[in-house]
């Protein structure tokens, strides 16, 4: 399998990460680049201290956007040595670049999040039509909005979104601004925001979970160290840290 010479696709995102990867090992260690999900992003931050330590020389340069914004990176061709998705649709749209088989090594699920205290006393997602509120979720081609959709289609609740984000924490961030009254995020990034969010179960968002898949890319001239971080990540060190902030097992 090769990767594909990238050709288009001249965004912020695309510069850095194929400038990241254009190959930094030195005398001095090895950068070891991984793109990663921004759902993961506070788990992959933990993970990537641990694995640093563990790892003398090595060091871990992480990069968070939305799982379907990543795939097209890797597609173009930029040069990264792990990718971790949120969901195994937009894994397999880089099949190609994947060396092997990908690992699912997490679960996540989907809840509503509120300004703290509730102020709007949202209990459910029935309350989310309200077109007096302002809901903010995931745009449909990424995975919590994929995810979203099949949640509010299974419990035929129809919202009308103030704005569909790219990346799961956008949502996050609406919400904690006092931008949005309400949006849906994953049960993880309601659980790190602590007490700057109120938590409100969505019913049937057990049913509709996200399997979270990594993998090396094809080609990494790090492959030994991309590897060893895959195996961290699905050890019992990185899963205890994914277990910690939420997420489910694989």
């Amino acid at each position: 399998m090769r990767r594909l010479i990238a050709t288009t696709a001249v965004t912020a995102l695309a510069l850095a990460l194929a400038a990241c990867g254009s190959g930094t090992d030195s005398g001095d260690g090895t950068t070891l680049h991984v793109a990663a999900a921004a759902s993961l992003t506070s788990s992959f931050e933990e993970i990537a201290m641990a694995y640093e330590a563990e790892h003398d020389g090595v060091k871990v340069d992480l990069q968070f956007a939305g799982s379907s914004d990543l795939a097209t990176q890797i597609t173009n061709g930029a040069q990264i040595d792990v990718f971790a998705s949120a969901d195994e649709k937009n894994m397999d749209k880089v099949k190609d670049a994947v060396d092997g088989e990908p690992t699912i090594f997490a679960t996540n699920t989907l809840t509503i999040i509120t300004e703290p205290g509730n102020p709007k006393r949202i209990t459910g997602l029935t309350n989310l039509a309200n077109k007096d509120l302002a809901v903010v979720v995931c745009a449909p081609q990424v995975p919590c909005g994929a995810a979203t959709q099949t949640l509010l289609q299974r419990q035929h609740v129809t919202v009308d979104a103030a704005s569909e984000e790219s990346k799961v924490t956008d949502v996050l961030t609406k919400v904690t601004a006092g931008e949005a009254d309400a949006g849906l995020v994953y049960v993880t990034d309601a659980t790190g925001a602590g007490d700057k969010v109120a938590t409100v179960p969505a019913k049937g968002a057990g049913q509709v979970v996200n399997s979270y898949p990594i993998a090396t890319l094809d080609g990494s001239p790090r492959a030994d160290k991309a590897q060893a971080f895959v195996d961290f990540v699905t050890g019992p060190e990185g899963q205890k840290v994914l277990k910690d902030k939420g997420f489910g097992a694989p």
